[in-house]
């Protein structure tokens, strides 16, 4: 999860009981405890990453359908400072004390759609032969393997995608985290504009 640099918790504070009206409503249809649980305190995230966790910004993280494993380490990470953001800090402590099971659940529950940013095509393509060397660990489609934390990228926000790759190879995003060593130590070998591609790529994946 990842809040834009722009808005302040007071700004995200306003826009999440704005919010609140019409999750309630979606609440009121959920499948069972969990989802109700869940929806209800994913209401903070709710106002950057939309209720269902399907944002349509190039720079926030589509968080629908990702593995909720992986979503509560981010946010853990995230709340313990191990992942670097002043702003997402705060919040990711407020969704540990309001139950980040819970939460974590409720967005890997939500059906996942894929940005409708489009990317250009040539860019697409140099992505594509560039991400043989991705599909080890990421898989063919980009869905990533949920029992090693790898994420889903398919479909992913393109901005979001490539400034994630840009901090993993400045070392910049978890840095010292010897389970990224080899995914950043790749990293650094692949030039700036490639990670473009890299990402292009990813986003048009469905």
């Amino acid at each position: 999860m990842r809040l834009a640099m722009h808005l302040t918790p007071r700004w995200i504070a306003l826009a999440a009981a704005l919010a609140l009206g019409a999750l309630a409503g979606s609440v009121a249809h959920a499948a069972g405890p969990l989802d109700e649980r869940g929806a209800l305190k994913s209401i903070t995230c709710a106002a950057c990453h939309g209720q269902a966790g399907n944002s349509r910004s190039s720079a926030m993280p589509i968080i629908a359908g990702q593995d909720a494993a992986y979503l509560k380490k981010q946010i853990q990470d995230y709340a313990a400072g191990k992942r670097l953001s002043a702003e997402m800090e705060p919040y990711a402590k407020q969704v540990l004390n309001l139950g980040v099971d819970d939460v974590a659940a409720y967005f890997a529950s939500r059906r996942r759609e894929p940005t409708p940013i489009p990317s250009p095509a040539d860019a697409v393509a140099r992505g594509r032969s560039a991400a043989a060397q991705c599909v080890i660990c990421h898989g063919p489609q980009g869905q990533g393997d949920a029992a090693k934390l790898i994420p889903n990228l398919a479909g992913q926000a393109p901005g979001y995608l490539r400034e994630q790759l840009l901090l993993f190879k400045q070392d910049r995003r978890s840095p010292g985290d010897p389970a990224l060593a080899a995914l950043k130590a790749l990293l650094k070998t692949i030039p700036d504009e490639t990670l473009g591609d890299l990402a292009a790529y990813y986003s048009s994946l469905r």
